[in-house]
């Protein structure tokens, strides 16, 4: 059993620090003898390797996903009474970014795959539009083609939120790389995980990259010269040395999620469940896999007890969050978002399961929908 009490964990960063240990503790002990705290030398590196992964020109470290939003948003030129499109199912940083910069969210409802469906967007257009934030949730990219063909039409910017989807693919282009900007997490729980909060921006305009650059640092042009108010956006470069270190290996991450996500799709009877099926053109890193059935908080519980923990991403869409009550949507406005919340459930993929452990997850949930029947 875990220390938490499961048998079979949602997540297993004990698992991944044994893994590394030997590697790491190294790496880390250069990082503090060098006394390059703040910035440095790997935070560069770091931001050349991760480019180089995302297909992009440049690359920005941050000190996390949602301060990559709020530059990407700020440089792109979202301001107080603008609105920007997105979804109404994501972490609450997608919406609470666009909030604190004065702007309003005004969400679209999504598809059956959980990400935001394109031929709802244009209804949503108006003359203070100024942005489209597509979230990849779960790993799965949204239909840029769509996206990217309504924002050029009405002349609108694009900022992918790939908080958790980085290596994923949309008919062979990778995620941050279609948009104007694309906004990644290094949460621990992400598939490029720091130890620590963490983020970083993409892009191939060369002066995105500069003003990102000039805005994470307060501001700073050179030590005493101030060329704007910025920001304290910063990664620290201890965690660039953990996240080239780890990049180094997230191939073969993604390549033992995708494995799990097969094993589940093998084993997990659909006739019980809904998983939306990839397309052929998708490369999904299934930061999460989520399964949707009428009986989730039943079927919870029922994993619970037999030792597998779950999670829900997310239970209560923003737009009924209470913060949100000053945007003045109500419970019926997205109807697909409101159903799926009720229904989703996150089973664990982490890299450390194996095998057996896939097929006991399978086997219960399977056992779970005969019993029920009788």
């Amino acid at each position: 059993m875990s220390s938490r009490g499961y048998q079979i964990p949602y997540a297993n960063l004990n698992a991944q620090w044994q893994d590394d240990r030997e590697e790491l503790l190294p790496i880390i002990e250069k990082v503090f003898s060098s006394g390059q705290y703040v910035g440095g030398d790997e935070v560069e590196i770091f931001e050349r390797s991760v480019a180089k992964f995302c297909n992009v020109k440049y690359a920005v470290a941050l000190n996390s996903g949602t301060d990559a939003l709020t530059l990407a948003l700020h440089i792109l030129g979202v301001k107080r009474g603008d609105e920007v499109i997105t979804p109404p199912n994501s972490f609450i940083a997608s919406t609470a970014v666009i909030k604190h910069l004065g702007a309003s969210p005004v969400f679209v409802d999504v598809l059956p795959d959980q990400n935001i469906d394109p031929s709802k967007i244009e209804a949503a257009i108006n003359s203070k539009t100024r942005a489209i934030m597509p979230v990849h949730l779960t790993g799965r990219m949204c239909d840029m083609d769509s996206i990217m063909r309504i924002a050029e039409k009405y002349n609108l910017k694009v900022i992918e939120d790939a908080a958790q989807a980085i290596g994923s693919k949309y008919k062979n282009k990778l995620s941050g790389s279609i948009g104007d900007i694309g906004c990644f997490s290094t949460h621990p729980l992400k598939n490029l995980n720091a130890c620590g909060d963490g983020g970083f921006l993409t892009t191939n305009d060369k002066d995105i990259c500069a003003k990102t650059k000039v805005l994470r640092s307060h501001g700073i042009i050179e030590r005493d010269i101030i060329k704007q108010f910025g920001y304290v956006s910063r990664m620290d470069n201890l965690q660039g040395a953990i996240l080239n270190f780890r990049l180094s290996k997230l191939g073969k991450i993604i390549n033992k999620r995708r494995k799990n996500a097969e094993l589940y799709i093998n084993t997990i009877n659909q006739n019980n469940i809904f998983f939306p099926k990839h397309n052929k053109y998708e490369f999904n890193t299934y930061h999460t896999f989520v399964i949707q059935t009428e009986q989730r908080d039943e079927l919870k519980e029922y994993l619970k007890k037999n030792g597998v923990e779950t999670a829900i991403h997310y239970p209560t869409p923003i737009h009924l969050q209470p913060a949100s009550i000053v945007f003045g949507y109500k419970e019926g406005d997205f109807p697909v978002v409101e159903k799926q919340a009720k229904q989703i459930l996150t089973l664990p993929i982490n890299q450390s399961l194996n095998q057996p452990d896939i097929e006991l997850i399978s086997s219960l949930i399977n056992n779970f929908f005969i019993n029920d029947r009788h």
